[in-house]
């Protein structure tokens, strides 16, 4: 096998990796054998010199095989979604549980933020109890019986995607087209999946800003995985503004339930949840088409059991019993909660929904450093949207601090994550679906 620098070096410039190479690699990875540094320097050079078709279904296997693989014996089929990344994105917390409802599986593998992106295991961590990494029984288990588990990545489920997650987290290497398709491939079939619904994020508050490269993420994937044998259908949707009117942790913990709950349910969030959940009910034959699909996930969640399943996966993996009934006795609140204010009058006609991902981190909701702690209680609430009349000095979000500092930081980064004007651009909230 090649000494882990010679693949390095054959990947800097430019050569293609046989799959013997990139298998020796991840092993070595998974074993130690390759160093950290050895790490970031191959997420460098594929970064800037890609992986063909064959070099991406090699890896995505090699990843997919440096450990346990499950495999399910279940009266429904086992599906699963995934979302590229954005801000205020927590549509996984009511969509496994509407899917459940519904008589699917949903054993989900979700990862910490990376990037200026939240992450959905950072989220569910901030609910006390939360076991946000249980042994393969229980994960086994609590989906068998409630039907959706959410959890992070174990130390059995590809090994090697959760250090080299880390690594690209903090070393630049997060866009890369050919290392997202392989981390998530990787996990997705590590589950044991039958089917797979892709997420892929297009705009100002994702890692393909541009909608061409939103495609070309949401093709590699899509045909990657039914290379694997994975039957998988992406959707590109917009994230040129929050997809939520909260980002942070706790505070989107909090907005899931509101939602699921019926306590508030915006109507862009509203449309992306129940698209991607119907494509998810669709391709595991629950539904015959997408509006029967949404018939019966609306019916879901108005009539309750959506909740009921939340609700369950949470004390079924230690959180508290009456999350859903009173959150803000469990949800930890900062110190410091005030408005920003608005510096002029007028429509919100764009935001910069990058900088807002960048201010929670900044705020400590997100790390800089794969050892990094997050404090759940910071971010953001009640964002206007695009679109918006707002007055000069009128709210357009509530900051959540630490202390006074970190809000003033904050404070000013919201306002300048906003263009307040007379025009809204157009933001579309399901833009394409492939596959």
């Amino acid at each position: 096998m090649k000494l882990p620098q010679e693949i390095i070096r054959d990947k800097r410039d430019g050569r293609t990796l046989s799959e013997a190479d990139i298998a020796g690699f991840i092993e070595g990875l998974t074993r130690d054998r390759v160093t950290e540094g050895q790490a970031a320097a191959f997420a460098m050079a594929v970064f800037f010199r890609g992986l063909s078709l064959d070099e991406r279904v090699a890896l995505t296997r090699a990843m997919t095989q440096s450990g346990t693989v499950l495999v399910w014996d279940l009266s429904g089929p086992v599906l699963d979604k995934h979302s590229t990344g954005g801000v205020g994105d927590t549509v996984s917390l009511p969509l496994a549980a509407m899917v459940a409802a519904c008589g699917g599986f949903v054993p989900m593998i979700s990862g910490r933020g990376l990037g200026h992106t939240g992450g959905t295991l950072d989220k569910l961590a901030s609910i006390p109890g939360y076991d946000v990494a249980p042994d393969l029984d229980r994960f086994r288990r609590v989906t068998a019986e409630v039907g959706c588990a959410i959890i992070g990545q174990t130390a059995d489920l590809a090994p090697a995607d959760r250090r080299l997650y880390a690594i690209r987290d903090v070393t630049g290497t997060v866009e890369s087209l050919d290392l997202i398709t392989a981390s998530i491939l990787s996990k997705k079939l590590a589950a044991g999946l039958q089917g797979l619904v892709m997420d892929v994020k297009t705009g100002s508050g994702a890692f393909m800003a541009s909608r061409a490269e939103a495609r070309a993420l949401a093709e590699s994937i899509v045909t990657v995985a039914n290379a694997a044998g994975l039957r998988t259908r992406a959707l590109v949707t917009d994230m040129d503004a929050p997809l939520a009117s909260s980002a942070g942790n706790a505070v989107e913990v909090a907005y899931a339930v509101d939602y699921l709950t019926g306590r508030a349910r915006e109507p862009r969030f509203h449309a992306v949840t129940l698209a991607l959940a119907a494509e998810m009910l669709v391709i595991g034959g629950l539904a015959a088409d997408v509006a029967e699909a949404e018939a019966r996930l609306t019916a879901a969640l108005e009539s309750g059991r959506a909740c009921e399943v939340f609700a369950r996966m949470v004390t079924a993996l230690g959180g508290p019993g009456d999350l859903v009934e009173a959150p803000e006795r469990y949800l930890k609140r900062a110190p410091v909660v005030r408005p920003v204010t608005a510096p002029r009058s007028g429509v919100v006609e764009r935001i910069e929904t990058r900088a807002i991902g960048l201010a929670v981190i900044d705020l400590g909701g997100g790390r800089t450093r794969p050892q990094d702690s997050i404090d759940p209680s910071v971010g953001f609430t009640g964002l206007v949207r695009p679109g918006d009349r707002v007055e000069k000095g009128d709210p357009i979000g509530m900051v959540h601090a630490a202390d006074e500092a970190s809000a003033a930081r904050a404070e000013s980064a919201l306002r300048s994550a906003y263009r307040i004007g007379m025009v809204p651009d157009a933001c579309e909230p399901v833009v394409e679906r492939l596959g």
